[in-house]
């Protein structure tokens, strides 16, 4: 039995058998747990149960952008918890979800207007493919049924998900149960032509190109939309080439096929804008978002949509349902509750240019990697960056986990996937912080190249 005594926790054991964990090496972890439980959470900063600080280098999982126990979120969800704590989604409505969807949508791109709460990035991913389904049907293309995703994609957990993502290790144990008619389009990481790039690569915008043969291959009149991350965040912070989004929205829209960006990562500031979107100035059919819309407070995502998508299914008698999809907590008060909060503070604090300002920092340490023994790419654009490592002979990934460890014994917590190192450090950090985390980040390196 793995158990671990934490003074910290008033003697508390803790029983780690029961608990079978996400996306984890979870015979590893009850193993090595050393630095690993974490007590509590407070700003940029993480103390585990034997009081080592930890800096959270990736915002938790790219969600608390404001940095941990936000006074504002705090406070709102106290307020709202003893005001509405649940009220039903089906056929009755709480006032500030409906307001809410009017703020999310003055952030997006003009034209993208009508909201559909859920629960998380995997179910909005679902529900927009849902959305495009029947999209095409109500206006009588209901041969669209194909969906285009992208190589290396992340897109949930979901089977719509797994169907349209791109990670292999995702999607080897459920072949069977994804969906068909579903292609590719290549990924756009090509190290020999790329490596070392600030911002967006020159090269790779001819990439999109694969579209027009995947239209060919199975006629537009079958492709109900084309579902892609602006930066690919889980894959390890891949940024599109320039000119390439620009050219699948062209594609997209010379074929009638709907284009979604999911900004589950990218979405509320991370690259320095409300969405990619307009960082990029490329306008989508549908946004898919989640995470940084509440800072991780409390699970809360969403869809976006063209108010000619919406409009396309209010048709029939009113009387009767028009889209038969939603969760028990779509638009949750207390979700609802901290998303206000955030978008009040993001505002206020201007934190969407306190994450520019921070960008050429973030990209200036990164970078400064260059050159470290095993380092074979960096990578950067907005709040976030990723640094490639060469993986140890005949044990891929290995190297990551001995430079994650060493992390946290010098304080930072990084993200590792493969023999890839992400950060996304919060908006509220420090210039020096960033400085810091970058140069454990190289005491790491070089450690792991030492073991």
């Amino acid at each position: 039995m793995n158990r671990i005594a934490a003074p910290e926790l008033d003697g508390l054991v803790t029983n780690l058998d029961a608990y079978w964990m996400p996306f984890s090496h979870n015979r590893y972890f009850k193993r090595h747990h050393e630095y690993r439980l974490l007590a509590s959470a407070q700003g940029a900063y993480y103390t585990t149960v034997e009081g080592q600080r930890l800096f959270d280098c990736l915002s938790g999982l790219w969600c608390v952008n404001l940095g941990h126990a936000h006074p504002r979120i705090a406070a709102a969800l106290k307020r709202q918890f003893e005001t509405v704590d649940y009220s039903p989604a089906f056929q009755m409505g709480y006032p500030e979800t409906f307001r809410l969807a009017e703020r999310i949508a003055a952030l997006a791109p003009a034209g993208l207007d009508r909201v559909f709460f859920v629960n998380s990035g995997s179910e909005a991913v679902d529900t927009a493919l849902k959305v495009a389904l029947g999209y095409h049907r109500v206006r009588g293309e209901a041969g669209r049924i194909r969906f285009i995703g992208r190589e290396r994609g992340y897109h949930g957990v979901g089977f719509g998900g797994i169907s349209v993502g791109g990670m292999v290790a995702n999607r080897k144990m459920f072949p069977s149960a994804q969906l068909t008619g579903v292609d590719h389009l290549p990924h756009t990481h090509d190290p020999a032509r790329m490596a070392f790039s600030r911002g967006q690569p020159a090269w790779g915008a001819h990439l999109a190109d694969e579209l027009a043969r995947l239209v060919a291959l199975h006629d537009a009149s079958t492709i109900a939309a084309v579902i892609v991350e602006p930066v690919q965040g889980s894959a390890g912070v891949i940024v599109p080439p320039v000119g390439y989004l620009e050219k699948l929205r062209e594609l997209c829209t010379k074929h009638g096929i709907l284009l979604v960006f999911d900004e589950v990562i990218t979405g509320f500031g991370r690259m320095g804008a409300a969405f990619a979107a307009e960082r990029f100035g490329v306008v989508p059919d549908m946004i898919v978002f989640a995470k940084g819309v509440n800072n991780g407070a409390i699970p809360l995502g969403g869809v976006i949509v063209r108010r000619e998508i919406h409009d396309a299914f209010m048709t029939g008698p009113e009387h009767l349902v028009e889209f038969f999809h939603g969760y028990t907590y779509s638009g949750h008060p207390m979700a609802v509750a901290a998303a206000h909060a955030t978008l009040d503070v993001l505002a206020e604090e201007d934190m969407f240019a306190r994450a520019r300002a921070l960008e050429p920092v973030l990209e200036e340490a990164m970078h400064g990697l260059n050159g470290e023994p095993g380092v074979v790419d960096v990578r950067n654009l907005g709040l976030a960056a990723a640094v490639d490592l060469e993986p140890f002979p005949g044990a891929p990934g290995l190297r990551a986990v001995k430079v994650f460890e060493q992390g946290l014994r010098d304080g930072q917590l990084f993200r590792f996937t493969g023999d890839t190192i992400a950060v996304g450090p919060p908006f509220v950090s420090t210039e020096a912080e960033l400085g810091g985390m970058a140069e454990a980040l190289r005491k790491a390196i070089r450690a792991s190249r030492a073991s």
